[in-house]
């Protein structure tokens, strides 16, 4: 196991990544200080990894809220099974939530600790790549909203986040490759060696290599947990961790959250944000390349969804980084350095948008 930990200024948790984790009573039991427990999962990973869970915590009051699967289901109307699921099960403030599951697992179980009686722990338990190197870490829960993705959410840190990496051997291949465009997107924005180091040993992490995914894993989250460390509440540099999100964002709101994963969506809006990028003369113009021969090398889409250019443009104006009704934008200063910015030529906005999206 491996241990770090994201440092805020009133509070401190751990990240710990490894095999076997959810078999680990010590580890899983150290967070939690209350009876009661609520693990909030779905229908596809609660019956692979509720029983393991529940074994480990053979003391604990335990009572569970299954969620339907999928992106779609990210709503109010879910999240309200969890509150009810609460009440039900007589839930007090010491109770604490589990989140096992996914991304939506974890900003829906995240979304319900942060409003039950104003404020509940909760650890989260992620069993995807994505949820790993991502999603799982630093605070930000929600649901989406028929006008845009997670338009409905608060920050609400974790007390822990525990990463079995062995959860990673039931995840459908097409799950393993989205997640890999989130670690994709660190080496973007913060760590070019990290880049260059995907596009050497992509294949050892399609094969689910332990040492390569827990490489993987470990350097996305000390890069998540520095940024939020510095910004925890998205005022200035933590918004760099949306590099492509502003487009992906519209992808899926276009699309009705169903037609593509999460991590594929990011994927597309980061080739996007790099033509951007390149059209500004700010990086070199062979990166939109190489970035899509790394993507199609991971098993992703690059052939982008063509949602048309006004309803990307209607799409993106409900984006969180709007502000005074200017679009911001997360585009790179160089390969490993992303910036903030409402300061681009509009022409070359729309280029980029006719080019992938007309």
């Amino acid at each position: 196991m491996e241990t770090l930990y994201v440092e805020l200024g009133n509070a401190r948790y751990p990240i710990s990544i490894g095999p076997g984790l959810l078999r680990s009573a010590a580890l899983l039991a150290e967070p939690l200080k209350g009876r009661d427990l609520l693990v909030v999962s779905n229908t596809t990973v609660a019956p692979l990894h509720l029983p393991g869970l529940k074994a480990a915590l053979p003391d604990r009051r335990i009572a569970t809220c299954i969620l339907p699967d999928g992106e779609r289901h990210k709503t109010l109307a879910t999240a309200a099974l969890v509150f009810d699921a609460l009440v039900a099960h007589r839930c007090n403030r010491d109770a604490v939530i589990l989140a096992l599951g996914g991304g939506v697992v974890g900003d829906i179980a995240g979304f319900a600790a942060a409003c039950y009686q104003r404020g509940i722990d909760f650890v989260q338990i992620p069993t995807t790549l994505l949820a790993q190197v991502d999603s799982s870490v630093g605070g930000k829960t929600g649901v989406n909203h028929p006008g845009g993705k997670n338009l409905i959410g608060a920050f609400h840190q974790p007390i822990a986040v525990i990463a079995d990496t062995d959860t990673l051997a039931s995840l459908p291949d097409r799950e393993l490759r989205a997640g890999l465009a989130e670690v994709i997107k660190y080496g973007c924005i913060y760590d070019a060696d990290l880049f260059a180091w995907l596009e050497t040993n992509i294949a050892r992490l399609l094969a689910r290599e332990p040492d390569a995914l827990i490489h993987a894993i470990r350097r996305s989250c000390e890069i998540k947990a520095a940024v939020v460390a510095a910004d925890e509440r998205e005022h200035d540099i933590r918004a760099i961790l949306n590099f492509g999100h502003t487009f992906g964002h519209a992808i899926e709101a276009a699309t009705n959250f169903d037609t593509c994963l999460h991590g594929e969506a990011v994927g597309f809006g980061m080739l996007l944000a790099t033509d951007l990028s390149a059209r500004l003369g700010s990086v070199e113009a062979s990166l939109p390349r190489r970035l899509a021969a790394l993507l199609e090398a991971s098993g992703l889409p690059v052939a982008t969804p063509r949602i048309g250019v006004a309803r990307a443009l209607e799409l993106m104006q409900m984006d969180k980084k709007v502000r005074g009704g200017m679009i911001r934008l997360v585009l790179l200063a160089r390969l490993g350095r992303a910036v903030v910015t409402a300061d681009y030529a509009e022409a070359a906005l729309r280029a980029t948008l006719t080019e992938y999206f007309a």
